[in-house]
């Protein structure tokens, strides 16, 4: 008796192709579509099974359903010259109806209920335009990528120092600000002291020593005004450096 003709619809029809280079897992896939009114249970077998891994090799298709098996081909070394002998099989069995054991019907299955395709594996190379394209797909890929890493490395950086670095720096210029303010009081009163003592020293030393004391006086004006610049100069380097950090 004839066997019956595959009622599935199989895509690609006849081959399945790998593409190298097999340093890697190469997956292929291989797409069932059930045409008819019934559920169809369905095996995908290979002549070489260590070589092969599928998803799923076996299932059920609902009427007008479709499922897509990965093949994927294990690494290998690739001979050019050698021919691949590897052929897949489709098996698929009509479910009956009101048939929950799928395994036990394909035990009970009869030959000539068993319907079949056959698919030849073909293994290509990637031309050097391929490969060429390829190299630079992967830099495209790997320098968005980087510039994604730098971007949310940045946004990272920017969002710690708006919350605790920005903080300290606000507290460190405070703390500054609190130290120039105490030297310039200090200072004031020095001058203050030093006017004092030399309107009390003027009658007895006479106009050298009083001038030279104005001089002192008048030199303790640049001198804070440098103080002030150096702690000025020291909190922007403050900023800079939580910044730059």
């Amino acid at each position: 008796m004839a066997r019956l003709e595959q009622v599935l619809l199989l895509e690609p029809e006849h081959e399945l192709k790998f593409k190298g280079p097999f340093t890697d897992v190469v997956t292929t896939t291989l797409t069932l579509t059930n045409p008819s009114d019934k559920k169809v249970y369905f095996k995908v077998k290979t002549t070489a099974p260590r070589r092969y891994c599928v998803r799923p090799n076996s299932g059920v298709l609902d009427s007008g359903a479709s499922v897509d098996v990965s093949v994927m081909l294990q690494p290998f070394d690739y001979d050019p010259n050698e021919k691949s002998k590897h052929k897949f099989m489709v098996q698929s069995l009509m479910a009956p109806d009101n048939v929950t054991d799928m395994e036990g019907v394909w035990k009970e299955a009869k030959p000539e209920e068993l319907m079949d395709s056959k698919l030849r594996c073909v293994f290509e190379l990637p031309s050097e335009n391929e490969k060429t394209h390829d190299v630079d797909q992967n830099k495209i890929t790997s320098t968005s990528a980087s510039k994604s890493e730098s971007s949310s490395l940045f946004k990272s950086a920017s969002s710690a120092l708006d919350d605790s670095e920005v903080k300290k720096i606000l507290e460190e210029c405070k703390r500054l600000q609190a130290e120039v303010q105490r030297l310039r009081d200090e200072n004031k009163q020095i001058k203050e002291d030093e006017g004092l003592r030399m309107r009390r020293s003027a009658p007895m030393t006479g106009s050298p020593s009083g001038g030279a004391n104005a001089a002192l006086v008048k030199e303790e004006g640049p001198t804070t005004r440098l103080l002030a610049l150096a702690v000025l100069f020291l909190i922007l380097g403050v900023i800079i450096g939580k910044l730059a950090l």
